[in-house]
């Protein structure tokens, strides 16, 4: 399974959300006994973490992850535009990179 491409937009400030299915051939990935971890740097060769959000396995059988970051984590980012990617990791630890992309941080400007 290669990684898909997809870019996200990220409000400063705001709490980031999003649900996601994982899927092999059109079928939903059965994640029982993995885990899950996502990064964003200003650079793939950053040795700084601009956010770790929080990966989380919400129906391993339908292959649902949920993928979420506080408003007071996305209120300490400096807006711009940084990439990630998505990897979830099984039990026997074979890591398996899921997506890839930007993340475009748009300022906030209610404080």
């Amino acid at each position: 399974m290669a990684a898909g491409t997809y870019n996200f937009t990220l409000d400063q400030g705001s709490t980031f959300s999003r649900q996601l299915t994982v899927e092999d051939n059109n079928t939903a990935m059965d994640l029982s006994g993995y885990s899950g971890r996502m990064q964003m740097r200003s650079t793939h060769d950053s040795a700084t973490i601009a956010l770790s959000f929080t990966v989380v396995v919400a129906n391993a059988a339908q292959g649902k992850l949920n993928v979420t970051a506080s408003a007071t984590s996305t209120a300490a980012l400096t807006p711009g535009i940084y990439v990630y990617d998505l990897e979830i990791e099984s039990s026997a630890g074979s890591v398996t990179r899921l997506m890839e992309g930007t993340i475009t941080v748009k300022p906030e400007v209610t404080r």
